[in-house]
Formats: C-alpha cells, structure tokens, sequence
C-alpha cells in the first residue's frame, strides 16, 4: 500500500532538472534579449542599423548551440520528471520550450535578411523594370535625406557602371519587367492604389494625371525605408506599368527590392 503511494504520487523535482532549466531559461531568453537589442537599438536612435548587424553577428556562433541545448533540455525534463513523476514537471518543461522558441528568435532575425539558398543576389539596390528609362523619383526625394544613395539608376555602387548595374539586375532578376495590362491606365491606376494599401506601404504621392505613384516600404526588424516608385502610361493596346524599388541606406538589398516588385505586380 505504501509503496503504491509513493509510485503514484508528485514528489519533489530533482535539483538536476531545475538547475537545467534555469540554464535554458537563462541562455535562450538572454540570447534572445541580446538579439532584440540589436533591432531595438536602430528603433530607439542609440545607433544605426552597422552596429546593430555587428551584434547580430557577435551572437550567431552560438545560436544553433544554444538553440539545440534548451530543445533537449525540453525532452530531458520531459522524460525524467515524468518517469518520476516529479511535482512541477509541466511548469519546467514549457519554460524550456520557451526558452528554446526565444533562442530561435536569435536565428530568425538576421536570417530574414538573408537571401534564399543558392540565391544569386548582385551587390546592388535599386531595382526598376524598365533599365533604360527607369521611373523617376519626385516627391520623395525630399524624404530621403542628404546621407541616402544616389537616386540615379546604376550609380549606387561605386565599383559598377550604370551599364553593368542593369546587367547585373536583368541576369539576377529576369521576371522583374515592364508588365502590360489590356485594362485602361485609370483602372490600373488605382489598383496600383489598392496595392500599396494592402501591401503596407506608406503612400507619398499620387498624381494621376502623370500617372505617377510614389510610396515608402519600412522594413520590420531594423526599419530600413526603400522607396518605391510606379508609372503607369496609356497605349492605345492599353496601360503600360513600370516600377522602382530603391534603398536609401545600404549597398545590397539581399534581393528585398525585387521582392517587393514582384508583390506589388502579383496584387494588381
């Protein structure tokens, strides 16, 4: 009878677990804080976006180490406080499963300014579908600032001709071109209006009389504006629309703007 008691009910949690999941607690939601900080930084002014990809960089060596260990410190206290039916097991475990998600926030945030695997990104930044008149900024340039990139296509890299630049941006990117709709440049204009609502766009300027939309895109994690431009022209076959995504800090986009090009064309 008492030894049935004593199998059936909670007893105390071994030192072992709990000093395992305080480490898990530890390193994945302090390596998670560390990776916040870098963002964080870039929002609040303490430094711009250099510094704060300098401490993503200090702590990607021990993501994937971190990460794994509170993952099986997870199953650990999962297997051993249930084998021992030790009080509190359910409590120890999501604290490390938390601490396991909070490490993988450490891997996410710089990987979500990665480009894909096997991707072919050129050293480049300003992206437009129409390379030999490629659409032209007018009302945000006052919002860019005098530290901003060069708003003239192909002259954001000081190593590339303009020349190499579109070469380098149509062999990279092949699908981002000039699109051609039956529908009437009016209509096209205003999805084009709709677009940039639904895509989270900040709208900087419409004039539909030259057929010209002008927006701002901020990024999430290190709030990078890139700026978008669309001209859209009627032909007697219907509207012609080009666009022109373009940012104003950086040297490469990681592929970002000719994303956002195709987000826009895949909406309207």
């Amino acid at each position: 009878m008492n030894n049935n008691n004593i199998g059936s009910s909670n007893g105390p949690a071994p030192i072992l677990l709990v000093i395992l999941t305080a480490l898990a607690a530890l390193a994945g939601l302090g390596l998670a804080l560390f990776a916040l900080a870098a963002p964080l930084g870039v929002w609040t002014g303490w430094w711009d976006f250099r510094q704060g990809f300098s401490i993503l960089r200090s702590a990607q060596p021990f993501v994937l180490w971190v990460t794994l260990a509170c993952a099986a410190i997870t199953v650990i206290v999962l297997v051993l406080g249930s084998k021992r039916a030790a009080a509190g097991t359910a409590r120890m475990a999501t604290i490390a499963a938390l601490a396991t998600i909070a490490a993988g926030i450490a891997w996410y945030i710089p990987q979500s300014y990665l480009p894909g695997e096997g991707a072919n990104i050129p050293p480049i930044h300003d992206i437009s579908t129409d390379v030999i008149d490629p659409p032209q900024f007018v009302d945000v340039l006052a919002l860019r600032g005098d530290n901003s990139n060069p708003t003239v296509y192909g002259t954001g890299n000081p190593n590339m001709t303009p020349q190499e630049h579109a070469q380098r941006q149509q062999e990279a990117y092949p699908d981002v071109t000039t699109r051609t709709y039956d529908d009437s440049a009016t209509a096209v204009f205003e999805r084009a209006l709709a677009a940039v609502d639904t895509l989270g766009w900040e709208l900087v300027a419409q004039d539909p009389g030259a057929g010209r939309i002008e927006a701002t895109d901020t990024t999430f994690w290190f709030r990078f504006k890139d700026d978008v431009v669309i001209r859209i022209v009627q032909t007697p076959t219907g509207a012609v629309v080009d666009a022109r995504s373009t940012s104003r800090v950086g040297l490469s986009d990681v592929g970002k703007n000719a994303e956002r090009l195709r987000a826009f064309f895949n909406e309207i």
